[in-house]
């Protein structure tokens, strides 16, 4: 069975950091041959990519994080992360990442960015 489980959101203040984890679990390979996404979706809005990693570790950003934010990925721990540093009130969302291959999401992981 495959599954997506992010996790390490939570509340912060503007201008605080956190760092989002996402674990796979299933078919051995899949991850590391698979992109990797990071999305999020804040009330009202559609939902948005942030940032995404490729199977050979290029990387890219949406302009709104861009400088503010790392992905990166542990093939050997199935696990992808995303630190966002410098972080600011329209941040607040669901994140949620995505294992491209097969078009699978995470239940997603709550940041608020509120003092």
């Amino acid at each position: 069975q495959v599954r997506l489980v992010e996790s390490g959101g939570g509340l912060v203040e503007p201008g605080g950091s956190l760092r989002l984890s996402c674990v796979f679990s299933g078919s051995q390979n899949v991850f590391s041959l698979s992109k990797m996404e990071w999305y999020r979706q804040a009330p009202g809005k559609q939902r948005e990519l942030v940032a995404g990693i490729t199977s050979g570790f290029s990387t890219h950003y949406a302009d709104s994080v861009k400088g503010r934010s790392t992905i990166s990925r542990d093939d050997a721990k199935n696990t992808l992360y995303l630190q966002m540093n410098n972080l600011k009130p329209e941040d607040t969302a669901v994140y949620y990442c995505k294992l491209v291959l097969y078009s699978y999401w995470g239940q997603g992981t709550q940041v608020t960015v509120s003092s």
